[in-house]
């Protein structure tokens, strides 16, 4: 199966970005990220953390009260973004066995399809591994049906095929209405989501998804292109057909301190999704927010902010703002883009979330990875890993 190969296009014209997605093998279609699932320790706890500090409402809830007796999840929602939060009631249970292993982290990014027994039959007979049989879940608003394969890590794809259901989530779930309700903080959809695998995987993994779901590569960066004095990493993005999924996939390079991607897999005991990337329409308006409810973000050196404007040109936004709340600018053909980190929102130094506003550009802020890399070697030198 032919893929796109970017490698070596290191000045890539993102005008382009339409002949990439066209060599993508749409045998798979996906209509979008239909949620991400999470097993944490406490998802009660961790509900009330992602409603006040990243303004999620109440969704849906399973648990107890609705029949499930091995966990509970929790489901919250913004904008088209849906997370699920699982904690298990059992000792001896995958979940469990999950938490020990790399403490709270994505388990599940479910896709939705038109049709998930052929989405299973399509990725299977191409060399997935099967994580969950093709079934038919229902209840009195429809049904559901559904089916899984693994990929990097523990991770799995669910593919959701939910044209026949007219329920608030799941068969299963129930709607959640509370009275603690946080104005949302503006976030809109998943951008794209970040999985690190270790060093000599990325082309296997990057593979898995050309081969396999007919992902095309829309760009690759290298140790070049990503690096310092002191830590590398190399990066392949894989991009469904009609771009509505993206993962870019990351791998240490050698270089001659840790890397945070390597930083990660020791934290995390082998591969994951390392970040969550949304999109805002306003990104001062949601890290302010964020900042209020005590998200902590990177630092961005002042120094950062002398060479935006010749680097990127004229931008809407007032750049003293962007510098007073650390947001970052990169440009390509195509438009430009703010961005802006997260510190880790877990203990151990592994998942955080980027929040990104896009003015058109297609890119991935390559002109932010220096600065970005050194911020994150700051955190890293705190934290005695580096």
């Amino acid at each position: 199966m032919e893929t796109a190969d970017l490698t070596q296009v290191k000045n890539f014209n993102y005008s382009e970005t339409s002949k990439i997605f066209e060599k993508a093998q749409d045998f798979l279609p996906i209509n979008g990220t239909d949620y991400v699932e999470l097993y944490v320790g406490n998802a009660k706890q961790a509900a009330h953390f992602y409603k006040t500090a990243l303004g999620f409402q109440d969704l849906a809830y399973c648990g107890l009260e609705t029949g499930a007796k091995d966990r509970t999840s929790y489901v919250l929602q913004q904008g088209k973004i849906r997370l699920v939060l699982t904690s298990p009631f059992e000792t001896n249970s995958a979940i469990s066995d999950h938490l020990r292993v790399h403490g709270d982290g994505v388990k599940v990014i479910a896709l939705w399809v038109n049709d998930a027994y052929d989405a299973f039959l399509q990725t299977t007979q191409r060399g997935a591994k099967p994580y969950l049989q093709p079934e038919t879940i229902q209840d009195q608003h429809g049904t559901i049906k559904r089916s899984g394969i693994h990929t990097y890590g523990d991770t799995v794809h669910i593919f959701i095929e939910r044209k026949d259901y007219h329920g608030v989530f799941l068969p299963g779930f129930e709607a959640l209405k509370t009275d603690y309700n946080p104005i949302p903080t503006g976030l809109k959809y998943i951008d794209h989501m970040v999985g690190n695998v270790e060093l000599g995987a990325m082309n296997q993994w990057a593979d898995f998804y050309a081969n396999t779901m007919g992902f095309a590569n829309l760009i690759t960066f290298d140790d070049k292109d990503i690096s310092t004095e002191y830590t590398a990493l190399m990066s392949k993005v894989m991009s469904n057909g009609n771009g509505y999924i993206k993962f870019p996939i990351n791998e240490p390079a050698i270089g001659k301190k840790k890397s945070q991607v390597q930083e990660y897999l020791d934290f995390y005991n082998g591969p994951g999704c390392q970040h969550i990337a949304v999109a805002t329409d306003d990104i001062v308006f949601t890290i302010s927010e964020m900042k209020k409810r005590g998200i902590e973000f990177l630092y961005v050196p002042g120094s950062y902010y002398d060479t935006v404007q010749a680097r990127v040109g004229i931008i809407e936004e007032d750049l003293n703002e962007l510098k007073k709340w650390g947001i970052m600018v990169d440009r390509d053909e195509e438009g430009y883009l703010l961005q802006i980190f997260t510190k880790p929102v877990e203990d151990r130094p592994t998942m955080f979330f980027e929040i990104i506003q896009r003015k058109g550009a297609k890119s991935f802020g390559k002109g932010n990875f220096q600065a970005l890399f050194e911020s994150i070697e700051a955190e890293q030198a705190r934290r005695g890993t580096l």
